[in-house]
Parts: structure tokens; C-alpha cells; sequence
């Protein structure tokens, strides 16, 4: 018996007395896990093929079914755990690297879990943000200029070009072609709406999104995917991405499979043809050059556009942001571990990078020891799940985040871990035109938008606990983090203290 067989990670269980045989389950998965007998009188599982992202669960008009865990098929140990094993299976079965979508499984230490947030008390009140205002607006680019007066003595204004944000939180890189255009068409009006921006991500811009440009930063990565004049002018900054936190120091690739259509026309890459995005820009092998792209692309935009330069969080990134940082670049965005992807090579996903908070903590540190922490605005992703790290991040040194999981789990999806397939059975992450329209964009842009103004108002409703009533007043300010189970290298690195302390 082939080994997968008995080694799947989910088993399905279908209640015959509920089970109308209507055959909705086998319409509604695209992984084929369900299937009628051949006299079509009983359902079917292939229980070696699900992935467990609930479609069928939820679509099931009688309730007939449930996913468990398959806890029972192979024998762990404290030395080899369930999916050590099944990836054994799958590699002696193929003889192939293993992919998988989204972020890391590995249980890695969440720091944003380890820290706590301090609230006023008696000598310095707390503030109501129902009853006094309170500042979540944020400005990206550099602040550093010198003042300058014209003969009467008037101001002038040399401010380099910002992003202004009602509220520090936009929305990862996710290229189309990794998700959907119904996915993008909501990010892109989400973040109109909310007085944020979304990221292109590096498969260019669909030509019917350019009436979101004001609200939309668009990605030169080592492909050039879809990268043209227009594209770069329509942007309100341009990201330069060097590396991804769920696979530094590796390119991209999207199948030719998914190239398809209007996304090999937005790519500008023959139809069907792999996308494969190289691991390092060619023509950057120093900071130096970094320098040439981050003014060639100052120079074609006429000064009017903040460069943002992407990173992946890695064993030296202080000392890269530091170079980055005197690049020109306007902005850092710094991606951990624990980010998500649409593929990865399975084991570089899982062990390679280290932990945003972490990162961002030596990162901020740095930049204000050398004094150069003005010069640039840093943006923190990786694992940003709710309000309450939003708020440990800017505290940590962020001037803004990333979110790109939770913006997909806003949308509908699942985790089921399966992006990379290009199944997708919520419409989200695929390319199949019988599973896109399932995301209903309006719908999808509704919940985006519910879920950052909920964010937001909690981000109000803990400053004001903490007497704080603006981000700019918490950014950097660790004093208002504590520690719970922390080493002392890990409580130097984040440059807080023990709870009690």
C-alpha cells in the first residue's frame, strides 16, 4: 500500500443519517477529496487528499460532515513527529522538494505573546477615546530635512514625498497571480476607503486597479514582473524587495499553470511560461547599487515617490537595515519567520530568518545609536494577528505593519496551507475561473474594512489605557512593554524589562 495512503493528515466523517447524497462536497472541493460510487448510491473520501480548508463543512446544506485530525496513521515520537514522517513519505514517494503555502508550522516562540502592555494609573491618567482625540495617523519617509526659509521668511517646504496612513496598518505584498483578482479588487478598495495602501506584491498591477493607484504601492522585485513606466507612476511609493521572511535568500516562482490570461498580459511574460523571479536583483551585489536602483527609481518618478526597500528578517539585519538606511531609501519594511507566503520550499520556510520582534527591536536600536533613525520609516510584518501586536510592534520601534494572513483569513480564508496548489476552494489563492468567482469582492472588501476599523478603535482603547493619545508618542517607546518567560539575551535584544520590574 502506498505509505500517503494511510498517512494523511485529515480524515473525513460523514454522517450517513445526515448525508442526503446531494453531492454538493464533490462540486464544491477542487481537491477531489470527495467522489460518488460508481451506482452513485454512497459518497466517498479520499481522506489522503484533503487539506482541511473547511469547504465542505460549510457548504454542506445538512451539516453531514466534519474534518478531524488523523492522529491515528503513524506511530510519533519525541524525536519524530507526525509530519517528519509524512514528509519522508512524500519525498520517497516524488523525489521532489516539498512546497507549501502560508507561514511556518514549527512552533517558534511568539514574542508578541511574551509581552505585556502597561496601563495608567492615578498619576498618569488614562484617556478616554470616546470622549478625546486621539491620533492614529502615521507619516512614512524620512523626517530628517533642514529647515529653510525664502526672503520674507516664510518656510519652505523641502519635506521629501510621505505616505500618510489614517491608521498604521496596510496590507502585504500579495502579487496577482498568488491570489486572485477578486482578492486584489478588494485589497485595493479596502485601503481607499480606510486611508491606507496595499502592496502589488511583484506580479504588476491589472490595468482596471490603476484607479486605486493613490492607495497602492507597487513592487520592482528581481523579476521586473510587470514593470513599466506608467505602473511606476501610478503607485504612491515604490517597494524594491530584496527578500520575503518565508523564504530569504530564494526567488519566486509562479507556474505557468497560473499564468494565464490577463496575468501573463500584467506580467508581460508569454502565457503559460513559469514566472521565475531570480534570487537576487542582478544588478545589486552592494549597497552601492542598491543606491543606483533606489535613484533610478527617485529619478523616473521625479522625486514625487518614497522607495521602500523589503528585507527578510535575518541573523545580521541591523547592520543591512543600516546600509539601507543610507541608501536613500525612504522606508525599511521588515518581514520575520513566521511570514506567509504563496510557496516556499517547505524546509526553507521553516528554518530560515529569525522572529519579527526580534528584528525589528535590533533593527530600531541600531538605527537610533548611529543616529540615523529619522533618515527612514520601518515597517514590521510577519505574524501581526491582532491589535494588540500592532501595538507591541510600534512600541518595539515600528512606524507601521504589514498584514497579509490576516487580511487573507479576513477574506474567508482558512489555512489550510494549500496555496501553493493553486486549489483553492475559497477563491482567494487560485486561478481557476470556476473557484475566483466564489470571492465575492465587495464582500471580501467589507471585511477588510470591518476588520482594520475594529483594529484600529482597539489600538485607541489601549493608547488611552496607557495614557498615550497618539502613535507617535508610543513609536520606540519600550518602557510601556514588560516581559513574562523571557531569558535575559532575549529581554536585552527586545530592550524591555521583566514583568515586576
Amino acid at each position: 500500500m502506498y505509505a500517503l495512503d494511510f498517512a494523511s493528515n485529515f480524515e473525513v466523517v460523514r454522517s450517513e443519517s445526515r448525508c442526503t447524497l446531494c453531492g454538493k462536497c464533490v462540486n464544491e472541493c477542487s481537491y477531489g477529496v470527495h467522489q460518488f460510487t460508481a451506482d452513485k448510491k454512497a459518497l466517498t473520501e479520499n481522506n489522503s487528499k484533503c487539506v482541511n480548508c473547511y469547504r465542505c463543512v460549510a457548504t454542506c446544506p445538512t451539516k453531514a460532515i466534519k474534518i478531524i485530525r488523523n492522529t491515528q496513521a503513524v506511530n510519533i515520537s519525541s524525536n519524530w513527529s507526525a509530519n517528519n514522517m509524512r514528509e519522508i513519505y512524500l519525498q520517497a514517494a516524488t523525489g521532489g522538494v516539498l512546497l507549501s503555502g502560508m507561514g511556518t508550522t514549527k512552533n517558534y516562540p511568539l514574542y508578541w505573546d511574551k509581552l505585556l502592555i502597561n496601563a495608567a494609573q492615578v498619576t498618569n491618567p488614562s484617556i478616554d477615546p470616546l470622549r478625546e482625540p486621539m491620533e492614529t495617523r502615521t507619516y512614512l519617509g524620512k523626517t530628517s530635512v533642514n529647515i529653510r526659509r525664502d526672503a520674507s521668511g516664510r518656510l519652505i517646504n523641502t519635506l521629501p514625498p510621505h505616505l500618510t496612513l489614517n491608521t498604521p496598518i496596510m496590507f502585504a505584498a500579495m502579487s496577482y497571480g498568488a491570489i486572485s483578482y477578486p482578492a486584489h479588487e478588494a485589497l485595493a478598495k479596502a485601503s481607499t476607503d480606510l486611508g491606507t495602501y496595499y502592496n502589488t506584491g511583484e506580479g504588476g498591477l491589472h490595468h482596471d486597479l490603476y484607479q486605486y493607484g493613490d492607495h497602492t504601492i507597487v513592487q520592482v522585485a528581481s523579476g521586473r514582473f510587470g514593470v513599466h513606466r506608467k505602473y511606476l507612476e501610478t503607485g504612491a511609493a515604490i517597494e524594491i524587495k530584496i527578500g520575503q521572511g518565508a523564504k530569504p535568500g530564494i526567488g519566486g516562482h509562479l507556474a505557468g499553470a497560473k499564468n494565464i490570461g490577463d496575468i501573463s498580459k500584467t506580467r508581460m511574460i508569454p502565457e503559460g511560461s513559469d514566472a521565475i523571479s531570480p534570487a537576487p536583483h542582478h544588478d545589486i551585489y552592494s549597497i552601492e547599487d542598491l543606491r543606483q536602483l533606489v535613484y533610478s527609481l527617485k529619478e523616473v518618478t521625479a522625486h514625487k515617490k518614497p522607495i521602500v526597500v523589503k528585507i527578510a528578517a535575518v541573523h545580521n539585519v541591523a547592520s543591512i537595515a543600516s546600509g539601507i538606511a543610507r541608501s536613500g531609501a525612504d522606508i525599511i519594511a521588515i518581514d520575520g519567520l513566521r511570514a506567509g507566503t504563496g510557496a516556499a520550499p517547505t524546509q526553507t520556510r521553516d528554518n530560515v530568518g529569525i522572529p519579527i520582534e526580534l528584528a525589528l527591536a535590533v533593527v530600531d536600536s541600531r538605527l537610533r545609536e548611529e543616529g540615523i533613525r529619522n533618515e527612514v520609516s520601518v515597517v514590521a510584518s510577519g505574524t501581526i494577528r491582532n491589535s494588540a501586536d500592532v501595538i507591541k510592534a510600534i512600541a518595539l520601534g515600528a512606524d507601521a505593519v504589514y498584514i497579509g494572513t490576516a487580511a487573507l483569513i479576513a477574506m474567508g480564508c482558512h489555512m489550510c496551507h494549500g496555496c501553493h496548489t493553486g486549489g483553492c476552494n475559497w477563491g482567494i489563492c487560485t486561478q481557476t475561473p470556476q473557484l475566483t468567482k466564489r470571492l465575492n469582492a465587495n464582500e471580501a472588501h467589507r471585511q477588510l474594512v470591518n476588520l482594520i476599523e475594529g483594529w484600529t478603535h482597539e489600538v485607541k482603547e489601549m493608547m488611552g489605557g496607557m495614557g498615550i493619545n497618539s502613535i507617535e508618542a508610543l513609536r520606540g517607546n519600550r518602557l510601556m512593554l514588560r516581559g513574562v518567560g523571557l531569558t535575559d539575551a532575549e529581554l536585552k535584544i527586545l530592550g524591555v524589562q521583566h514583568a515586576g520590574q
